[in-house]
């Protein structure tokens, strides 16, 4: 079963990830200081809104921002800013705009940067810097945010002549929205921001050696399709640089021509749609048996836009051992990095589904589908139900009940991360925010913030620990203090639930500071000025999301949950992706 070649190809999705900049200046008011200067060419690169929180080194920008129409959300600590700047950036696939003082205020980004970096979240990110003749005296405040940021930037800089500002903050977006998306960090010292400065119009970006991969070549997609029109078993991995690349109605169209099954990595959730038959599920650590199984038996793997991250590959030796495999990526350093490939191709994703979409797939997958399929069945997705005991499966399913499937779902970091993304059924781009390569606790709440200000029509959730969500819990004030009816989800098992389960399956069950106490979730929402709700059983959680969604404000429910569920499946490290530990083996 096949395509052919003359077929009608659908456009790729909107190229949002590289936002046209309006060269005409936005401000009506003549600038006289480096700080009005910065906001005239943040408005031209088309900047509405941005997360921070002020301090010395950065009021002259606060002071300019006073007086123009970029709205500012103040969050509570700077890493609820940028982690709130991420959840912007995922839903909308526009740059998240940064704001934070120097010293502490910089370095209270760091770990946002570096969770940006490994997931390749775009954001342009600004930190005050002392002024530029205290540079490296101990000054009050100074840190060589420059030098600590390097590694997980995808560049930086610090501007020391205020002539260099318009070119620095073009090339900036430019670098953080193209090719492979990630953080790029402008440092700005205080005499660059209140000193004198005169208008600018946002250059174009130039860049010396910056070269961006574009279609691939046509000999390697001959290559390719020779290699899929070969396969009796292929197998799709997609993963984030799907969504990133606006290609998921491509890969889309691909996989229903060609009938090829599609797995997905934890990050490519809703690039293609989880009710589809010809999905597979999430592969990896706590990926699906039948896409793990899939993996292991496919001849030809055909990875796109993925990065072959150990959580997914388990023991390199028994990953997918049968397959010649593909690997389409734009960024060139991930080709060959963890797993060697047979046909490496360096190369825009969306661009490369197009071209494979002009040629001819001959291929018979039935026998294939008919194997998925029972593997499905024989293992599919369960968890024993009990009338004793809520269970964290039962609100993911009530949760996606009661949004009908349609809400923009934000994670923190843990067992409630596996339950959301294993049983809450996404269907679209965009849908799923949650720390993947970092696997940062506290990044859900503040996601989950910056996601409401983008998309305030749409119903947003947050899914999250009971650990997790007391990392950035001061972010309530900023949810209600900008009305933001985000609904957040605590699955509240009174323990830092994955190094429980670890510590139960691989240190004979030496719960070593892994239980935890919490406050009344539901005293604080009241503290805070949210409405709280408490579920215990299965009849109040269905109760409580009821009330929480016909609430227009924010809500936080506490599921108190069975305090030892497990996720499943689950492949213990050091073990391929064929040797899972199965719930119901126990």
């Amino acid at each position: 079963m096949g395509g052919s070649g003359d077929a009608a190809i659908l456009p790729m999705e909107e190229d949002i990830q590289k936002p046209q900049i309006d060269q005409a200046v936005s401000d009506s008011h003549e600038v006289r200081t480096g700080a009005e200067l910065l906001c005239s060419l943040l408005m031209q690169a088309g900047v509405d809104t941005i997360f921070g929180y002020p301090g010395g080194a950065v009021l002259p920008i606060y002071d300019a921002l006073y007086s123009v129409p970029i709205r500012h959300i103040l969050t509570r600590h700077e890493q609820g800013a940028i982690h709130a700047a991420q959840g912007f950036s995922r839903v909308t696939g526009r740059p998240g705009i940064v704001l934070a003082t120097s010293g502490p205020g910089a370095t209270n980004l760091v770990t946002g940067i570096a969770d940006a970096f490994m997931d390749s979240t775009p954001l342009v990110i600004f930190t005050g810097q002392v002024t530029a003749e205290s540079i490296g005296r101990d000054a009050f405040q100074e840190a060589d945010i420059i030098g600590i940021t390097m590694p997980v930037t995808k560049h930086n800089f610090q501007v020391r002549d205020i002539k260099d500002l318009p070119q620095i903050v073009a090339d900036a977006f430019h670098l953080a929205t193209t090719g492979r998306p990630g953080p790029v960090l402008i440092d700005l010292p205080k005499n660059i921001t209140s000193g004198p400065a005169s208008d600018h119009v946002l250059p174009e970006s130039h860049i010396r050696g910056y070269k961006l991969p574009g279609a691939p070549k046509k000999e390697e997609v001959d290559a390719l399709i020779a290699a899929i029109n070969q396969a009796k078993k292929p197998l799709l991995y997609i993963g984030g640089g799907i969504i990133s690349s606006g290609a998921s109605e491509l890969v889309r169209q691909f996989a229903s021509r060609s009938q090829i099954p599609v797995v997905s990595t934890l990050l490519g959730l809703g690039a293609f749609p989880v009710r589809d038959p010809l999905f597979a599920g999430m592969l990896g650590m706590h990926g699906t048996y039948a896409a793990n199984r899939a993996v292991t038996e496919c001849d030809v793997l055909i990875a796109l836009g993925v990065r072959f991250d150990d959580r997914v590959t388990g023991k390199l030796q028994r990953f997918s051992p049968h397959s010649i495999k593909i690997h389409v990526d734009i960024d060139a350093a991930e080709i060959g990095k963890n797993v060697a490939v047979h046909i490496p191709i360096v190369a825009d994703v969306g661009l490369t589904l197009k071209e494979m979409l002009l040629r001819d797939v001959h291929l018979d997958t039935r026998g294939w589908h008919e194997q998925i399929l029972l593997w499905n069945e024989e293992w599919p997705l369960q968890y024993h139900a009990s009338d004793e005991d809520l269970k964290p499966q039962q609100v993911v399913e009530l949760i996606a009940k009661h949004t009908h499937e349609n809400a923009i779902v934000t994670t923190e970091v843990g067992q409630h991360q596996m339950w959301a993304a294993l049983f809450y059924p996404f269907s679209r781009p965009r849908q799923f925010v949650t720390s993947g390569g970092l696997g940062t606790m506290g990044f859900g709440f503040p996601a989950a913030l910056g996601a409401q200000v983008a998309k305030p029509d749409a119903t947003v959730v947050c899914i999250a620990g009971d650990a997790s969500f007391q990392m950035n819990i001061q972010e309530l004030q900023t949810v209600v203090e900008n009305g933001l009816p985000v609904k957040i989800a605590i699955i509240n098992n009174r323990y830092l639930g994955m190094v429980r389960q670890w510590q139960q399956f691989f240190y004979e069950s030496r719960y070593a500071e892994s239980k935890i106490g919490s406050p009344d979730f539901v005293k604080v929402a009241q503290a805070y000025g949210a409405l709280g709700l408490r579920a215990t059983t299965f009849a109040q959680a269905e109760a409580a999301l009821t009330e929480a969604f016909a609430y227009q404000g924010p809500v936080i429910i506490d599921f108190v949950v069975k305090e030892e569920e497990n996720v499943f499946p689950m492949v213990p490290p050091g073990k391929g992706t064929d040797e899972m530990t199965l719930e119901w083996e126990e």
